[in-house]
């Protein structure tokens, strides 16, 4: 899909991948729209990319519909949609409250398939568009520590996998990108910093170069770095193993250096 005059809805930009994604389509020529739920850190993205701005919290009931309407009336169109929102919860899964599980879920999952819902009819009319999901590792493998991140994230990249197959035809174009550790303050805020030293984090650049590069030739799944396409393929041909390594190996370290 050629970027340059594109419209392109970046959901969940106030920061981080998705502030730098959005720059990273400004700077291919697009009309970006940004989203996000903080205002302030929302104008700020807005004014580094140049592009519009909608503030909506997506938890909100209704909110994604009227995300799209609102995104739709500024150009007349949405060409290319990228989820860039998210959210991360640390810690053991009979730990979590039923509301962090719904945030989570409506975060991770709900929020960009009712905004990819909300924007497809149009689409499938002009018979060109991209939607545009970033999912994650955790999505391909299961986290200690992160399980509902982990069965979110993985429902994306399950529905990713069938719209591309319902929209083959359509000149809709559907991709993943699955970063493993991106140096952002996600995992400050999870409520656990990222303190392994292996995989080392990758700055949210390149991610955003991963989705133009997606977008751009309709590829359907990246992993970043790329060499974690190994651990699925391990999981998949030899759980048995692939198990006992993530119990001896794929644990967190603490801030006191102790496994989680």
């Amino acid at each position: 899909m050629r970027i340059s005059d594109a419209v392109v809805l970046v959901v969940g930009s106030s920061g981080g991948i998705g502030s730098t994604c959005a720059s990273a389509m400004s700077r291919r020529g697009a009309r970006v729209i940004v989203h996000g739920r903080d205002p302030v850190r929302l104008d700020a993205a807005a004014t580094e990319a140049g592009a519009k701005s909608i503030a909506a919290d997506l938890t909100a009931p209704g909110a994604a519909e009227t995300l799209a309407a609102e995104a739709r009336d500024i150009y007349g169109r949405v060409d290319v949609v990228v989820h860039c929102i998210g959210a991360g919860w640390y810690g053991p899964a009979y730990s979590m409250s039923p509301d962090d599980i719904e945030r989570m879920v409506t975060v991770n999952l709900t929020a960009p398939l009712r905004v990819t819902r909300a924007l497809l009819d149009d689409m499938r009319s002009r018979g060109s568009g991209h939607v545009s999901f970033l999912a994650s590792i955790a999505g391909w493998l299961g986290v200690q520590n992160e399980a509902v991140y982990s069965a979110a994230k993985a429902g994306v990249i399950a529905y990713a996998e069938s719209l591309r197959l319902e929209l083959s035809s359509t000149g809709v174009g559907v991709s993943v990108v699955s970063p493993a550790v991106v140096r952002t303050p996600f995992f400050e805020r999870r409520g656990m910093a990222y303190n392994r030293r292996f995989p080392r984090p990758v700055p949210p650049e390149r991610v955003a170069q991963a989705v133009v590069h997606a977008v751009e030739h309709d590829v359907a799944h990246q992993m970043i770095p790329r060499w974690l396409a190994v651990a699925p393929a391990v999981r998949a041909t030899m759980p048995g193993p692939y198990r006992a390594l993530t119990m001896r190996f794929g644990g967190q370290r603490n801030s006191q250096g102790h496994e989680q």
